[in-house]
């Protein structure tokens, strides 16, 4: 019976942080439509409908002032801001084929000024990225920053105790630079050889209080590397790990310490400015990924879809409200970079398409602009797709 209820409360807590992870991705999907439908009602777009999810609709509710419908719709990973005319295809046709006459509506959104309609687009990747810099920055001040950390030192011969890292070593700068993801870390490491030192500046544990709690002082140290520094790409950090003396798996192969990460609290300015910088660090390691990408150092196995960060969202949210927040705050960075790409059907493309407009005076082709889109909209599902069944081979 014991081991019954066991089971049951496993499957509970799996369900809830799915749900979580849900949770997380409707509400910066919702944030981001929302930054479009703000910036639309401040330059009088005529918007149709605003959705919650996607699918059939499980709540309707039309203003019968404005016209514009609310929806809650029953998939709930998306959502979307309608605007009049979006696509640019004003004519209907009736059964026959023969183009019904129709009159455009003047706040239609091809009808705006370009800078206008521009605005609209990049607002939804702004609202993502206000809100995400928002929960990074609460997370910062109220649990601290997560950083890399040793745990379980195991002394060695090979180096002098002055040049090796201690149990419970934070680090938090390298090479004089701050640190803020591991790639920061890989940065000033990569291409050192063995015996090279680095220079760090750790949080390290100097004594205990009388009720058992570590003092902690900041201390400038250079460690020697046990190994050559080799990093193929920004997933294969094996070799960083190794050259420091990191056990980077339980069945490490050689002495070193037990990679961990700890929560770490810095001053009230520091943390202020690190959260402005931390979002700027997670958009540009969006770029590098996508750059390893085309250079073919990452392979596309290396990425997710909507069920493997559905999958890693749940895993890390459940974990406390500071790994929800932190998670959360990345997601909507990612969301914001992701959205401004010139890839067709996201953000970034029509506002290539739009500037195009601005310049030339007039629009490309409108109908061939949609299916454009609609391929780039297909290719990115299927994309979507292929990367979550590419996690199960």
């Amino acid at each position: 019976m014991a081991t019954e209820l066991l089971a049951a409360a496993d499957v509970f807590r799996t369900i809830g942080s799915i749900a979580l992870a849900v949770l997380i991705l409707l509400i910066m999907i919702t944030v981001h439509e929302f930054g479009h439908y703000l910036a639309g009602k401040i330059f009088h777009f005529k918007i149709n409908e605003f959705s919650i999810g996607f699918g059939p609709a499980l709540f309707k509710k039309k203003n019968k002032k404005t016209g514009e419908l609310f929806s809650v719709r029953a998939i709930p990973l998306g959502g979307y801001c309608a605007f009049e005319g979006e696509d640019g295809i004003e004519e209907e046709k009736d059964e026959n084929g023969n183009v019904i006459p129709h009159v455009p509506h003047p706040d239609s959104f091809t009808k705006k000024k370009p800078w206008q309609r521009i605005i609209v687009l990049v607002a939804g990747a702004l609202m993502n990225y206000l809100l995400a810099l928002l929960l990074i920055t609460v997370n910062l001040f109220s649990y601290g920053q997560t950083m890399v950390a040793v745990y379980e030192a195991e002394p060695t011969s090979e180096i002098s105790a002055e040049y090796c890292l201690q149990d419970k070593d934070v680090f938090l700068q390298a090479e004089g630079k701050n640190l803020y993801l591991t790639t920061d870390l890989v940065r000033a490491v990569k291409g050192k050889k063995a015996g090279d030192l680095i220079e760090f500046r750790v949080s390290r544990v100097v004594g205990k209080t009388d009720d058992g709690k570590n003092i902690r002082l900041e201390q400038d140290v250079k460690i020697m590397l046990r190994a050559d520094a080799t990093a193929e790409n920004s997933a294969d950090l094996n070799g960083i790990w190794k050259a420091l003396g990191i056990k980077y798996t339980e069945e490490g192969e050689y002495p070193g310490y037990q990679l961990a990460s700890s929560s770490y609290k810095f001053g009230f300015f520091q943390t202020l400015g690190r959260s402005f910088v931390y979002s700027f660090k997670i958009a540009g390691s969006i770029f590098q990924v996508l750059g390893e990408l085309l250079t073919g150092a990452l392979g596309i196995s290396a990425l997710g879809g909507p069920i493997t960060t559905i999958r890693m969202t749940s895993k890390i949210a459940s974990q406390g409200f500071g790994s929800f927040l932190e998670i959360a705050g990345f997601i909507g960075v990612n969301l914001a970079v992701f959205n401004l790409l010139p890839i067709p059907a996201l953000d970034g493309s029509k506002v290539i398409f739009t500037a195009i407009e601005w310049v030339r005076k007039k629009p490309l082709n409108r109908k061939v602009e949609a299916i454009i889109h609609a391929v780039g909209f297909l290719l990115l599902f299927g994309f979507a797709i292929l990367v979550d069944l590419l996690q199960f081979f």
